[in-house]
């Protein structure tokens, strides 16, 4: 099978993140067709089934997954795609929306804390803590010094994730404006699509300048050693999910894990 060159993608802490070096519809990460790659995304998925439940069985690691993206980008998608025959015991999904007033109430990450993975657990937030240095920063939610301290905040809260065995992957699904035109029109378009259609994407998508420099600086302050972002070209949906599932099922054959056993006591048990 080709092989998914993966760390192209990864921002290494303080690379300057500029847009225009980074094109939307890039499948260059990967030598072979586009029917190749979905035979590999295939046998990608087969072999985290197994990985997840191992990681659930042994009870040991944690992993974090952020997801974000503009509207239309695929958060849904990767999530639906990728995760689809795990074991649903082992696995949750968080989002993150609009704070409520108890949340304003205290620190910015006092919602988030519950939601991280215990032992044996893959997190995957759609949506996420960035939202404060997203959506707080681009509609002015809170003074620019707030919204810049933040960055080291969540350096810190990441890192001491890491340091008690939580793997934290960070995924950028980037599309271009023309790409998110296609999709919100699909979605108007497609009566089983246009559930998903809101006036308020409409209004974000005004603030796409603001928000890809926000997203920019975002991803330069935060990508660390110890809680990595990638920069996921989104445009090409089957690339977007070979690169996100390669990384991920990367990350969980380098825990080496095995399948506990049992006392040699159990073992032993007869079954009549």
């Amino acid at each position: 099978m080709a092989r998914v060159h993966t760390e192209r993608y990864r921002i290494e802490p303080g690379k300057k993140v500029k847009r225009e070096r980074w094109e939307p519809g890039d499948t260059s990460g990967f030598s072979g067709s586009e029917d190749e790659a979905r035979n590999e995304s295939a046998a990608l998925d087969r072999k985290l089934d197994q990985l997840q439940e191992m990681l659930y069985a042994e009870h040991k690691h944690r992993v974090l997954i952020v997801l974000q993206a503009m509207d239309t980008g695929g958060k849904d998608g990767i999530i639906r795609r990728i995760f689809e025959g795990v074991n649903p015991s082992g696995v949750r999904v968080e989002h993150f929306r609009e704070p409520t007033p108890e949340d304003l109430a205290h620190d910015f990450l006092w919602r988030v804390h519950p939601k991280v993975p215990a032992n044996g657990e893959i997190v995957i937030f759609n949506r996420s803590h960035y939202e404060d240095v997203l959506v707080a920063r681009v509609h002015k939610l809170v003074p620019r010094e707030v919204w810049e301290t933040r960055y080291r905040q969540i350096n810190d809260f990441e890192r001491a994730l890491a340091e008690q065995n939580t793997t934290v992957l960070k995924f950028y699904l980037h599309i271009d404006k023309e790409e998110q035109k296609k999709r919100l029109q699909e979605r108007l378009d497609d009566p089983n699509k246009e559930w998903k259609f809101s006036r308020d994407d409409l209004l974000e998508r005004e603030l796409w300048d603001e928000y890809m420099k926000a997203y920019e600086e975002a991803i330069e302050m935060t990508s660390t050693s110890w809680a990595p972002w990638y920069l996921v070209p989104g445009n090409h949906k089957w690339f977007r999910d070979l690169l996100v599932a390669s990384v991920v099922v990367s990350h969980l054959e380098d825990f080496r894990m095995k399948y506990p056993r049992l006392p040699k006591s159990e073992r032993t048990a007869k079954i009549s």
